[in-house]
């Protein structure tokens, strides 16, 4: 990969969603390209901490919060959240435009699908990165495409290729969609255009730990 190639990471602001999407840009970074985390301003001093310590670089782009936010009060303002981080990363995608590092493409965290429509804006690919199992992303999947309606009538769900679950074996987002409305759309709207990425990307570790084994032989 070479250097010239400019990439934008962009985490949802929770940590079970910012540290596998740091640990992949470390690791592109490794690979030649020149990396960016694009981090909101409700996670400005924790990820401010590891600009110059890492060889990904860090950018703060607005969220709208001011200062005083919590994490959880970010997520009741979904709607907030999408209109103006979508605004805060068009205007500095424009500026990167205009300097020598142009961004070559976008990994937004699956819960920012609407990335997608701000990178094609620009002509930038742009691919998905799915933060949670595999299995976990099916069921919501299904959910989302209605293989199961909410709420739920029977004691266990039935999806392909899933073994039967029961109602606790479930997210209680899922088993009980009435608890957090705004936090299970976001969940099922992680689907809602991933089929026209070109790419879509899955945290694992499995082949990793498979290279590990292959180097120390």
């Amino acid at each position: 990969m070479e250097r010239k190639t400019h990439i934008l990471v962009i985490p949802y602001p929770v940590q079970g969603h910012i540290n596998p999407m740091l640990q992949f840009s470390k690791r592109l970074a490794t690979k030649g390209a020149r990396v960016t985390l694009v981090a909101t301003s409700t996670i400005r001093n924790s990820m401010q901490a590891l600009q110059g310590a890492s060889s990904v670089n860090i950018e703060i782009i607005s969220d709208g919060s001011e200062g005083d936010e919590t994490v959880e009060s970010l997520i009741a303002t979904v709607d907030r959240f999408k209109d103006v981080v979508s605004q805060s990363l068009a205007e500095y995608i424009e500026k990167l435009n205009s300097s020598k590092y142009p961004p070559k493409f976008i990994v937004y965290d699956c819960a920012l699908p609407w990335a997608l429509d701000v990178a094609r804006k620009y002509g930038i690919d742009g691919a998905p990165f799915y933060t949670q199992s595999c299995a976990v992303n099916v069921v919501y999947y299904h959910f989302k495409k209605g293989t199961v309606r909410l709420p739920l009538e029977e004691p266990t769900v039935s999806l392909p290729s899933m073994p039967k679950l029961a109602i606790n074996d479930l997210s209680s987002l899922l088993s009980n969609p009435s608890s957090y409305p705004p936090l299970l759309n976001l969940f099922l709207d992680q689907f809602s255009n991933f089929l026209e990425a070109k790419w879509i990307f899955f945290s694992s570790f499995m082949e990793l730990e498979l290279e590990v084994s292959s180097q120390s032989l």
